[in-house]
């Protein structure tokens, strides 16, 4: 079945290319054939001035054979008058050709033509700021989040908000489908992202675990990757992550974590879900010596 997955997704891949390598080249033997007809219709206009000058050149030798000069003078600005707009000046150049359609970053076009049909597209989550604890400092935009000692303006509790742990939940829940975003994590020595159920218990000290609707990774100790099951369930990471990816398969019961750099696996929790699921953060909390008081932000992936 593996083996059918990964062969589907290629070969979609594979005759989205096609489709398109189709259409650029049908495009450019379009450009080509207008391209082709302007320079016809340019010699055309060639022939037909050639012939007007070379009527004249006859005419200018047998005005040379006049003897009277007054009346070859006459002849000549007879002829002059006659040839006037007759010429026009023509260049057989392929300035009109779009070389530069087809002459830029070939590559990254493409790859932004097919950004459409990627599935999933990657998503553009935000905060919500009625889930965030006191300490939790959240850009105007929702895409960012801190930990702050002091908050510009207090917030009202409500069930919704996060009253000990220092976390937020994405203003989109899920109930199905497929998803995929990502989260910058880099300069920081603590956090915690994943999912949790919707109807999670948010007031006091919380188990960040299966059991209790929690499924994250953290990055712990510094330099320390795990993924928050029970107990703890250590992670093989290389080096240190600086932005990490988050794939759900809601119906499948499958939350894949990714180093996003490099799409290099980190770890999967396979459940089956009962109800909605949000996006979790935590930037953890910040120290008076300047660890950990850079923000996780939704990395937002423009094309």
């Amino acid at each position: 079945r593996l083996r059918a997955t990964i062969g589907e997704a290629f070969e979609r891949l594979h005759r989205l290319l096609r489709e398109r390598q189709k259409a650029m080249l049908e495009e450019l033997e379009a450009d080509t054939a207008r391209t082709l007809t302007d320079i016809e219709q340019k010699i055309q206009r060639y022939g037909l001035q050639l012939r007007k000058v070379q009527e004249g050149s006859q005419i200018l030798q047998e005005r040379l054979a006049e003897t009277d000069k007054h009346t070859f003078l006459a002849g000549i600005a007879s002829l002059s008058e006659r040839l006037k707009g007759k010429i026009h000046e023509t260049s057989l150049t392929y300035e009109d050709f779009p070389t530069s359609k087809y002459m830029g970053p070939l590559q990254y076009t493409i790859w932004k033509s097919l950004f459409q049909d990627i599935q999933p597209v990657p998503a553009t989550l935000t905060l919500d700021p009625a889930t965030a604890h006191q300490r939790l400092i959240l850009s105007d935009d929702c895409t960012l989040v801190s930990y702050g000692n002091l908050h510009p303006q207090p917030l009202q509790d409500s069930p919704k908000r996060f009253d000990v742990e220092v976390s937020v939940l994405g203003s989109e829940a899920f109930n199905s489908g497929i998803h995929y975003w990502e989260v910058v994590v880099s300069e920081k020595t603590q956090w915690m992202i994943g999912l949790a159920h919707e109807a999670v218990t948010r007031k006091g000290n919380i188990q960040i675990q299966p059991s209790r609707g929690f499924y994250c990774i953290v990055m712990h100790d510094g330099n320390q990757y795990s993924a928050c099951t029970e107990p703890w369930t250590r992670l093989n990471v290389k080096s240190k992550l600086e932005k990490v990816g988050v794939f759900l398969d809601y119906a499948k019961g499958l939350l894949i974590f990714y180093n996003a750099d490099d799409m290099s696996w980190l770890y999967t929790f396979r459940e089956k879900f009962p109800g909605k699921l949000c996006s979790y953060f935590s930037p953890g909390q910040s120290h008076a010596n300047g660890k950990n008081v850079q923000p996780l932000r939704i990395n937002t992936i423009r094309i």
